[in-house]
């Protein structure tokens, strides 16, 4: 990949828990590569980690939203913990580095997890995540989202265009107004569309949206294309496929497991 490049793969996009009937847009959990300027970071650890690419070069760097299952599903089973010497960076959003560990230290052990992070061969760095912060040329700049224990969203800059990470999110007026900002001009967005409008007056409150949002945040930011994400574990290929037809935009997709895109 030529350094100049600005590319997304999606390795999962489902929202809640992995599904094994799509063949479409796949059923993995949330798991994004972006690969930059000779770097590889990771929006999220869903199932969608364990098929991860083999990378060389640097270390990569895995940036997680919030700790619920769904986004650190595939960290125990991520190859790359396993390869002796083999260093991840990961960071996370808490009040410090020992915390972030104690927290992942209660998921990742017995009885529920055979293995401590720590016993992998490979070594895992845990930080924490500042306001804003580089990942070699590419910058990073964070907001706090609207989702029942807090979700970080990202905004990743690299070469004049801008990948905009909305997962988990519920709006309200004041945190949309600053959403629409802080996606001013992307290239990319990538919103939480996992219900309709109809599912979601039942489940206000939840902390997710819909595609109707997320096009009006299009709209209204000034951005380039939309791709909707953390599917329903409900929806199937078929009804995702007639809720795409519908939007009839060609700026507007539902992300599809394994599709690339170059920003």
């Amino acid at each position: 990949m030529d350094h100049s490049d600005f590319r997304l793969t999606v390795l999962g996009a489902r929202g809640s828990v992995p599904v094994c009937r799509s063949s479409v847009f796949g059923g993995d959990t949330s798991c994004y590569l972006v690969e930059a300027g000779g770097e590889h970071v990771f929006l999220d650890a869903g199932s969608g980690l364990i098929f991860a690419p083999e990378l060389s070069g640097k270390a990569p760097v895995i940036l997680l939203s919030h700790l619920h299952l769904d986004h650190i599903l595939g960290l125990g089973m991520y190859p790359r913990l396993s390869e002796k010497g083999a260093v991840t960076r990961l960071r996370l959003p808490c009040s410090s580095a020992a915390e972030a560990g104690e927290l992942l230290a209660a998921l990742y052990a017995p009885p529920f997890w055979p293995l401590r992070l720590t016993d992998y061969a490979g070594r895992l760095d845990i930080e924490t995540i500042p306001r804003a912060f580089s990942v070699g040329e590419i910058e990073i700049d964070t907001m706090q989202g609207r989702h029942p224990g807090g979700c970080v969203i990202f905004r990743l800059r690299y070469g004049g265009k801008a990948l905009v990470y909305v997962t988990d999110y519920e709006p309200d007026e004041a945190s949309f107004e600053a959403l629409t900002a802080f996606s001013r001009g992307a290239a990319l967005i990538l919103y939480d569309a996992q219900y309709t409008r109809a599912e979601y007056e039942k489940r206000r409150g939840f902390g997710h949206s819909t595609a109707g949002k997320g096009i009006e945040l299009l709209e209204r930011s000034g951005a380039e294309r939309l791709l909707l994400i953390h599917h329903d574990p409900h929806a199937t290929d078929e009804e995702l496929l007639r809720r795409e037809r519908e939007l009839r935009r060609a700026d507007v997709r539902y992300a599809r497991q394994g599709e690339e895109i170059n920003l």
